[in-house]
C-alpha cells in the first residue's frame, strides 16, 4: 500500500465517522468535514511509538529537551524563523492554548478581535471566557482572495480591546498571508497595545509558490507582542496525540501566560505523545514533501472539476487542505444547501455558516484524502447537480 492510499476508518472510533448520524442525520455520507487527514501518520512516528512500547512502563514523563529542539530545528528549516527553546511550553491543543492566552492577557469584559469567517472555536473561546467578541470580517477581492480590512479594524478598536486572534494560514479560506499584510496588521496591533494570538497550526501545509511567514519573525517588536501556537497535529496527521506548543519570546507575556498555565495544570503531556512529536519533527521531512505533492495533485483535481462546473466557484487555497467552495450561485438557503450536499450528493462537509455569517453560501471540503476518494466525492456532487438541473 502506498503512503497516501485509501485507508478505511469506518470501523475505528474516528470522529468523522462516529458523529455522522448526529451531524448529518444519516450514516450514508462520505465524511469530509473534520480537519484531520484520511492519510496514514508517518511511519517514522509509528515506528518510534512502537519502539517506546518495548519498555513496559508508561508513566509520568516530562517533555524532553530534544523534542523541543527538534521543533525549533524544523521551524528554522522550513520557515526561516529561529525559535528559541526557552520560549516554548507544552499544550494539549491549540484551542486549549487560545483559552489559556485569553485569560492570561485580558480580563472579563475586555474585547477580543476575531476575523471572520474563521475556525468556530475562535468565537467559542472568546465567549466562554467572558470576553466581548469584536468581529473584523475579512474582505474578498474580485479574484476571490481574502484580505484584512485594517480600516474596519482601526474603527472598532477601543481602550477595552486587548487581543486579536489571527489564523495563519487561514482556516477555512486558505490564505497564506503575505509579509506586508502581516507587517501592517502587526504594527497596527502594536500601536494600539493589542496582543496577537497567532494560530499557525496549518503552517506546514502550504502549496508551491507560497511561503508561510511566522508573524513573530517579521520584527523584534512584533515578535515581543505575539503568542504563536504551533504543533504537529495537522502536518503529520497526529491530532490524536494531543500535543502542541506555545511560543512566547516576551518574558513579560511568558510569565503572565505561565501564571495562567499553573491554574489549568496541563502538566507535560503523555510519554507516547512526546515520542511521536520528536520523531515527526526529526525524521518527517521526506514524508512531508510527499504529502505536499499528494495534496497539490488533489487540489488540481478540485480546480479542474470547478472549472467544468462553474456554478460552484473556487479560489485555490494557498495553504491548508481545506477547499472553501462558493455555492452562492445555487441560490439556496444555508439549510437547503447543507441538505443538498447530504441528501443529494451524499457528502458530509462543514457548512460555511458555522464559520460565521460571512460563510453563508459556502461549504468547506477536506481534500486530505486518497485521490480515489476525492474522485468519488466530486463525481457524487456532479450527479447531484445534474439531477437538480444545474448542468
Amino acid at each position: 500500500m502506498g503512503e497516501f492510499d485509501f485507508i478505511d476508518r469506518s470501523n475505528s472510533n474516528a470522529e468523522k465517522h462516529t458523529l455522522k448520524q448526529k451531524l448529518f442525520g444519516t450514516q450514508e455520507v462520505l465524511p469530509m468535514w473534520v480537519a484531520d487527514m484520511d492519510i496514514a501518520t508517518p511511519a517514522c512516528v509509528l515506528d518510534a511509538v512502537r519502539q517506546r512500547l518495548d519498555h513496559p512502563i508508561i508513566g509520568y514523563e516530562i517533555m524532553p529537551e530534544r523534542a523541543y529542539r527538534a521543533q525549533c530545528d524544523w521551524v528554522n528549516r522550513h520557515h526561516g524563523w529561529t525559535m528559541q527553546r526557552e520560549w516554548l511550553s507544552y499544550s494539549p491543543s491549540v484551542v486549549a492554548s487560545i483559552g489559556c492566552a485569553i485569560r492570561a492577557f485580558s480580563d472579563e469584559g475586555d474585547e477580543v478581535i476575531v476575523q471572520s469567517p474563521v475556525y468556530p472555536p475562535f468565537y467559542e473561546m472568546v465567549r466562554s471566557n467572558g470576553r466581548k467578541l469584536i468581529l473584523n470580517p475579512l474582505i474578498q477581492d474580485e479574484e476571490g482572495r481574502y484580505n484584512f480590512d485594517l480600516d474596519d479594524l482601526q474603527r472598532k478598536i477601543t481602550p477595552k480591546t486587548k487581543l486579536l486572534l489571527l489564523c495563519s494560514p487561514h482556516n477555512p479560506v486558505g490564505c497564506v498571508w503575505l509579509r506586508e499584510e502581516l507587517l501592517a496588521l502587526g504594527e497596527l496591533c502594536l500601536k494600539n497595545g493589542i496582543v496577537v494570538i497567532s494560530d499557525e497550526v496549518h503552517c506546514d501545509i502550504v502549496f508551491p509558490e507560497n511561503t508561510h511567514v511566522p508573524l513573530a519573525s517579521i520584527s523584534q517588536a512584533i515578535r515581543e507582542n505575539t503568542v504563536t501556537l504551533i504543533g504537529p497535529g495537522k502536518t503529520f496527521n497526529m491530532a490524536g496525540f494531543s500535543i502542541s506548543t506555545v511560543a512566547i519570546s516576551s518574558q513579560k507575556l511568558r510569565e503572565r501566560y505561565q501564571e495562567e498555565l499553573q491554574k489549568v495544570h496541563y502538566g507535560d503531556g503523555a510519554v507516547l505523545s512526546h515520542v511521536a512529536f520528536e520523531a515527526a519533527y526529526t525524521h518527517g521531512d521526506t514524508w512531508h514533501a510527499g504529502l505536499i505533492n499528494h495534496l497539490t495533485a488533489n487540489l488540481e483535481l478540485i480546480d479542474t472539476w470547478c472549472k467544468a462546473h462553474p456554478i460552484v466557484r473556487f479560489t485555490k487555497p494557498q495553504g491548508t487542505y481545506l477547499a472553501w467552495l462558493d455555492c452562492r450561485a445555487l441560490k439556496m438557503g444555508d439549510r437547503e444547501l447543507r441538505d443538498f450536499f447530504v441528501k443529494e450528493a451524499g457528502l458530509g462537509l462543514s457548512a460555511g455558516l458555522s464559520f460565521g455569517k460571512e460563510g453563508s453560501g459556502f461549504m468547506r471540503l477536506n481534500f486530505a484524502v486518497a485521490t480515489e476518494i476525492l474522485h468519488t466525492a466530486l463525481e457524487q456532487l456532479s450527479h447531484a447537480l445534474k439531477r437538480n438541473g444545474y448542468g
